[in-house]
C-alpha cells in the first residue's frame, strides 16, 4: 500500500491512494514527558531557531502534498475529512495487504475520527461533523476480517477488498506464511474500532492473533522468529531480531498495554525485551540471533527499520541503550547522508536504498523529549538539511536509489508524509506550538493518534488472559507504570553526552571490527563461534576450531588454500551447525568485500537551470581515462558530436572543444570514442547506450572496458549511461539548448544561492511542468546482486563451487596472490595490516563484439542446498521490506 506523492507533469505518479494518509493526525507521546531540561553536550537552541526549523518542516511538508494538513493546519484537515468522504471507495476488486491496509488505511481514519471529534467539541471546525469517518473505519474492519479465517487465527498475508479470501475471483487465500509483525501489528487499530463503535469483534480477532504468537514464542529464549506458518504455527524463518519482519509487533505490545490498559501486554514485552537485551542487544547493535540458539548470530548486517528501537525503549524508560544505538544510526547517517536499507556491523553499504524511512526521526523525537538534550534538536537539524539538499526534486521528496551516488527513485511513500514530517514538526514544537494536548494521545506505527480515554471505554475484555500461561515468568524486573522523566536520569547534565562520546568515532574506526560477544556473556562459559571475518589461515587455534567444526583446510597448487565442510566430521552436531553457519558467513563477507575493490558507480549531476543539480544520474565508469574518485569532479555544458557514434574523426571540433561530448555507443571500442572526442577537444565524455529503452531498472550498468591496448593516453573522464537515463540529458537539451552537467563519483551539493539567482522571476505553468517532468530519476546498482559496472550484465551467475559431495567449500588465498580469472573458484586474501579477509572473486573472460573485449566480474558463488536457502533469506527479507514497508 505504499504511495507515491506528486502531481502531473512529475517524475512521479498522482497519488490516488493518499486520501486516508489526509486524515492523519498531528502526533502525541505517552509515557514521556520533558519535565526538565538538560544542556547535556549541545548549546541549548533558542526558541527563535527552534521556530525556524518548525516552519521549515511546514514549508518541506507543503512542497511534498500542499494539501495534507494537520501540522496544525486545521482548515486543510477539514477539507482532507470532506475529500475522503467524497472520492474514496473500499468496495472495490484489489488484492491489499492486511497489515499495510490496517496500519495506513484504518489507522488513518481512526485518527482522523480522533482529530475531528476534538476539534468538534472546540467548538470551531468540524461542526457538521457526524462519524463518517468512523463508519468507513468499521465497514473497512469487517472487510478485513475474513483474513483471520484460520485455524491459528493469525490472519492471511492478503485480501480482496472487494471478494475476501479463497474465492477463485480474490484470487487470494492460499498463502500459508505470514510475517510476525503482519500478525502481531493488529490490536492497536483494532482495540480502538472496537471502543469506539461498540462491537468488540475486532479487539477479540486481534487478541487471538496475539495469543498465538505468544504461545508459538520458543520457550528457553522467548524469542520470535520472522516468518510463522499461519495454518500450523511453526516458524518458517527462525531468526529474529528488531528489524524487518518483527519490529512493531513489540512495539505493540508495550502501547497496547498503554491504550488498553491490559497488565498481559506488558508481560509479555518484558519478556521478550528481556530477550532482546540478553542476545540481540550487542550494543551499540542490534544483530538478529536464531531463536533456537540465540548466542549465535543470524547474519552480518542490520536493516533501517531498527532505527524504530531506540524510541521504543525511550518509553520502556531503558534510556543508555536507546543513546547508544541511536548515536550509532547518526554516525552512519553523517556517513552516507542517509541511513541505508541495510548496513554491515562494520558500517559499510549493505543495501544502498533509502525510501525516505521515518524510524531514526521517529526515535530522535522520543529522546529528546526524555532528556530535553539540545543535541537532539541539532540531530533533527541535520536530517532537515540532508532531505532538503539529497531528496528535494521539483515536485515533493524522492526515494534515494543509492545513497552513495546521490541518485533517485521515482517514489514517495505515505509514511514520509505521515510519519517523517509529524516528528520533525514536533521535536521543534513547544507546548504553545500544538492546538491541543498531545499527551493525551499515543502515536500508531504509522504516527496516526489514537486517543488515551479509549481504555475506559467499551471495555470488555478481562484484564487476565485465562488461556496463557503466566505463572512461569519472573515479573520481578517489571515496571508496572510509566516512567517519570525526574528519575530516568543521574543527577549529571552530562550524563547523555557521556554515553555518546566513546561512539563518536565507531563508524570511521581504522580496521573496523563486528563486536564479538565475550565469554562471561555465555551461559556455558565457552568461547564465542569462529566468526569468518577472524579467520585467519595461518593461526593453528583457527585451524583446530575448523577441524572441530568438521572443515578441511586442502592447499591447492596454485598456493590458494581451498575450505571444504563434512558435517559427519564435526566434533558434534552443534559444531557441524556452527561450521555450517562459518561457511555460509564466509561466502557472505567475500560478496560483502569484493565490491571494495571494484569501481563503483558514478554520478551525472543536471547543474543548470531549471534543475540545480536535482537531477542525478547512476553512470557506469570507464577501466581507462581521468579517474573521478581521485580527481575534481568534471564540469560543464554537453553537446552531441558528429558522427554521434564517435567512431571516427569529429567533422565538430568547434561544437565539442571545452565541452562534454554525447557519444552513441556501438560500432566501435569505448577507448577509440574517448579517442577521438579528446582530439577534438573534449573534457569529458558521455556514451548513451543506443539499445532504446533500456534502464538499468532492468539491466545492471557496466564498467567500460579498454581496447586491449594502453590507454594511458586518454586523460578525460568518460561514463556510461543507459537510454533512459541518456534521454533525460537529450530532452534537456531539446528543451532548453544549453544544459550544464557535473561528472563526479558522487552528486554534490546544491547551491541554494545560485539557484535563487539563476531562476527567473517569473515562469509559466508550462515551463514548471516541463522541469517537472524531466526530474527524471537515476536506477539504482545494488552492488551486492550487481556487483559492478563491466561491459556485460553484472549480475550474479551462481556456479558450483566444486565441493566434495554435497559438503560445502570455499577457497581461501593466504597471499595477496590474485587467482587465474579462468577459474571458478571463490578465492580469499589476508590482509597485512587488517585481520579482515580481504576476498577476491574472479570470473572468466567473455567478449561482446559491440564494443570491446571485457571482463565479467560479478559473483560466481553457488552453495549447497542448505547454505543457500539461508543466503536467500537476505533476498526474502528484503522483498519483505519493498512490499510490506515494515
Amino acid at each position: 500500500m505504499s504511495e507515491a506523492g506528486g502531481g502531473p507533469g512529475c517524475g512521479f505518479p498522482v497519488p490516488q491512494r493518499a486520501p486516508w494518509s489526509l486524515v492523519a493526525a498531528t502526533a502525541a507521546l505517552c509515557l514521556v514527558s520533558a519535565t526538565s531540561v538538560w544542556t547535556a553536550g549541545a548549546a541549548p537552541m533558542s526558541r527563535e531557531e527552534k521556530q525556524k526549523l518548525g516552519n521549515q518542516v511546514l514549508e518541506m511538508f507543503d512542497h511534498a502534498y500542499g494539501n495534507y494538513m494537520v501540522l496544525n493546519k486545521t482548515k486543510e484537515f477539514e477539507d482532507a475529512v470532506r475529500k475522503v468522504l467524497r472520492d474514496v471507495n473500499l468496495d472495490n476488486d484489489v488484492v491489499v495487504s492486511v497489515f499495510e491496509t490496517n496500519i495506513r488505511v484504518l489507522g488513518g481514519l481512526l485518527g482522523g475520527h480522533s482529530l475531528a471529534i476534538m476539534l468538534k467539541e472546540k467548538g470551531e471546525y468540524m461542526q457538521w461533523y457526524n462519524d463518517e469517518l468512523l463508519q468507513m473505519a468499521k465497514q473497512l474492519g469487517y472487510k478485513l476480517l475474513p483474513a483471520f479465517n484460520t485455524t491459528s487465527g493469525l490472519p492471511y498475508p492478503r485480501i480482496n477488498l472487494k471478494f475476501g479470501i479463497r474465492k477463485p475471483e480474490a484470487r487470494t487465500g492460499t498463502e500459508t506464511d505470514t510475517c510476525t509483525a503482519c500478525a502481531g501489528t493488529l490490536i492497536l487499530e483494532f482495540a480502538a474500532l472496537s471502543r469506539f463503535t461498540g462491537a468488540t469483534i475486532f479487539e477479540e480477532y486481534a487478541r487471538k492473533a496475539l495469543d498465538f504468537l505468544w504461545e508459538k514464542r520458543q520457550r528457553s529464549s522467548n524469542l520470535v522468529g520472522v516468518t510463522i506458518n499461519i495454518h500450523t504455527g511453526d516458524w518458517v524463518r527462525k531468526d529474529s531480531g528488531v528489524g524487518a519482519g518483527i519490529d512493531s509487533y513489540y512495539e505493540y505490545l508495550l502501547k497496547a498495554y498503554v491504550l488498553l490498559g491490559d497488565d498481559s501486554f506488558l508481560e509479555r514485552f518484558n519478556t521478550h525485551y528481556d530477550a532482546i537485551m540478553r542476545y540481540i542487544s550487542q550494543p551499540p547493535l542490534l544483530l538478529d540471533v536464531h531463536i533456537h540458539k540465540p548466542m549465535l548470530n543470524a547474519r552480518t548486517w542490520m536493516d533501517a527499520l531498527l532505527a524504530f528501537f531506540p524510541g521504543l525503549q525511550v518509553l520502556k524508560g531503558d534510556i543508555r541503550p536507546a543513546i547508544e544505538t541511536h548515536e550509532m544510526l547518526y554516525q552512519v547517517i553523517k556517513k552516507h547522508n542517509f541511513l541505508p536499507e541495510a548496513f554491515t556491523t562494520d558500517f559499510r553499504v549493505h543495501w544502498a536504498q533509502h525510501p525516505l524511512r521515518p524510524e531514526f526521526a521517529e526515535s530522535t523525537y522520543f529522546l529528546y523529549k526524555a532528556t530535553g538534550d539540545p543535541y537532539y534538536l541539532e540531530v533533527g537539524k541535520t536530517l532537515i538539511e540532508n532531505l532538503n539538499k539529497y531528496a528535494r526534486v521539483p515536485c515533493g521528496f524522492a526515494a534515494m536509489k543509492d545513497v552513495r551516488t546521490g541518485s533517485h527513485e521515482d517514489r514517495m511513500d505515505s509514511f514520509f508524509l505521515a510519519e517523517m514530517f509529524k516528528y520533525l514538526y514536533l521535536l521543534f514544537a513547544d507546548k504553545e506550538d500544538i492546538i491541543f494536548d498531545i499527551e493525551d494521545y499515543i502515536f500508531t506505527t504509522e504516527a496516526h493518534l489514537l486517543p488515551l480515554w479509549l481504555s475506559t471505554t467499551n471495555q470488555s475484555m478481562s484484564k487476565k488472559n485465562t488461556t496463557s500461561e503466566y505463572t512461569e515468568l519472573d515479573d520481578s524486573n517489571f515496571d508496572w507504570t510509566c516512567p517519570n522523566t525526574q528519575i530516568l536520569f543521574p543527577n549529571d547534565p552530562l550524563y547523555a553526552q557521556s554515553i555518546r562520546e566513546p561512539l563518536k568515532n565507531v563508524v570511521d574506526k581504522s580496521c573496523p571490527r563486528g563486536i564479538i560477544r565475550v565469554e562471561e556473556s555465555f551461559r556455558s562459559g565457552a568461547k564465542p563461534p569462529l566468526r569468518a571475518r577472524d579467520f585467519m589461515a595461518t593461526n593453528p587455534e583457527h585451524l583446530e576450531i575448523l577441524k572441530k567444526m568438521g572443515v578441511s583446510l586442502i592447499h591447492l597448487k596454485d598456493g590458494r588454500v581451498q575450505l571444504v565442510q563434512h558435517a559427519i566430521q564435526a566434533a558434534s552436531s552443534i559444531d557441524a551447525e556452527d561450521g555450517l553457519r562459518f561457511m555460509q558467513e564466509m561466502i557472505e563477507l567475500s560478496s560483502q568485500q569484493q565490491k571494495e575493490q571494484q569501481l563503483p558507480p558514478r554520478a551525472v549531476q543536471i547543474v543548470s537551470h531549471p534543475f540545480f543539480g536535482r537531477v542525478v544520474l547512476t553512470a557506469g565508469p570507464a577501466q581507462f581515462g581521468l579517474d573521478l574518485s581521485k580527481h575534481k569532479e568534471t564540469r560543464g555544458f554537453v553537446a552531441s558530436s558528429k558522427p554521434y557514434n564517435g567512431c571516427s574523426e569529429l567533422t565538430n571540433p568547434e561544437a565539442v572543444m571545452g565541452k562534454i561530448a554525447l557519444i552513441q555507443r556501438g560500432q566501435c571500442m569505448f577507448a577509440e570514442k574517448a579517442r577521438n572526442i579528446q582530439n577534438a577537444g573534449a573534457i569529458g565524455g558521455i556514451v548513451i547506450d543506443d539499445n532504446e529503452g533500456s534502464s538499468s531498472d532492468t539491466a545492471p550498468l557496466f564498467q567500460m572496458a579498454g581496447d586491449g591496448k594502453d590507454t594511458d593516453d586518454i586523460k578525460i573522464p568518460m561514463l556510461f549511461l543507459f537510454s533512459k537515463e541518456g534521454s533525460i540529458i537529450l530532452d534537456a537539451i531539446r528543451e532548453y539548448e544549453e544544459v550544464e552537467v557535473l561528472l563526479s563519483d558522487k552528486a554534490k551539493d546544491r547551491d541554494p544561492e545560485m539557484e535563487n539567482e539563476e531562476q527567473p522571476s517569473s515562469e509559466n505553468d508550462s515551463q514548471n511542468q516541463s522541469a517537472e517532468q524531466m526530474t527524471s530519476i537515476s536506477q539504482e546498482i545494488d552492488l551486492i546482486d550487481q556487483e559492478s559496472l563491466e561491459e556485460t550484465s553484472l549480475n550474479s551467475h551462481p556456479e558450483s563451487l566444486s565441493p566434495a559431495d554435497t559438503d560445502n567449500a570455499a577457497s581461501v588465498s593466504p597471499s595477496e596472490q590474485n587467482s587465474n580469472p579462468a577459474e571458478n573458484h571463490e578465492t580469499t586474501s589476508l590482509d597485512g595490516e587488517c585481520t579482515d579477509l580481504d576476498n577476491q572473486l574472479q570470473e572468466q573472460s567473455e567478449t561482446e563484439e559491440d564494443s570491446s573485449p571485457n571482463v565479467s566480474w560479478g559473483k560466481k558463488v553457488q552453495p549447497i542446498d542448505s547454505i543457500l536457502a539461508d543466503w536467500n533469506e537476505d533476498i526474502e527479507a528484503f522483498e519483505m521490506m519493498e512490499k510490506d514497508e515494515l
